[in-house]
């Protein structure tokens, strides 16, 4: 009784029955795609962050990371080519590249 009821409601109004039909399947389709893409944003950025690998070091002028807050050890400001050359001739070191940071306000 109430299966014959349902169907007769939905064969009475068809075009409301295929648009919120087709609202359930576009709404899931979203959310599956959005899932997907965040998934695969994520693994690429794992992927990226794996790539350079887990003996890589930076070394910045006068800071070190302590507990999450920056703190100030020397006065150096700046590292010069000659501080990567340096470091360049060490035995433990396989390479050294320089880099150029700088922040605006």
């Amino acid at each position: 009784m109430l299966i014959r009821t349902a169907l007769a409601s939905l064969a009475a109004n068809k075009m409301r029955s295929v648009l919120a039909v087709l609202g359930i399947v576009i709404g899931v389709s979203a959310v599956i795609m959005m899932i997907a893409m965040g998934k695969g944003a994520e693994q690429r950025v794992a992927t990226s962050i794996s790539s350079l690998g887990v003996n890589l070091v930076f070394v910045y002028p006068g800071q070190r990371g302590m507990g999450g807050a920056m703190a100030r050890t020397t006065t150096a400001d700046t590292l010069t080519l000659d501080d990567v050359e340096a470091l360049a001739r060490l035995p433990v070191v396989s390479a050294a590249a320089p880099t150029s940071r700088a922040t605006s306000r």
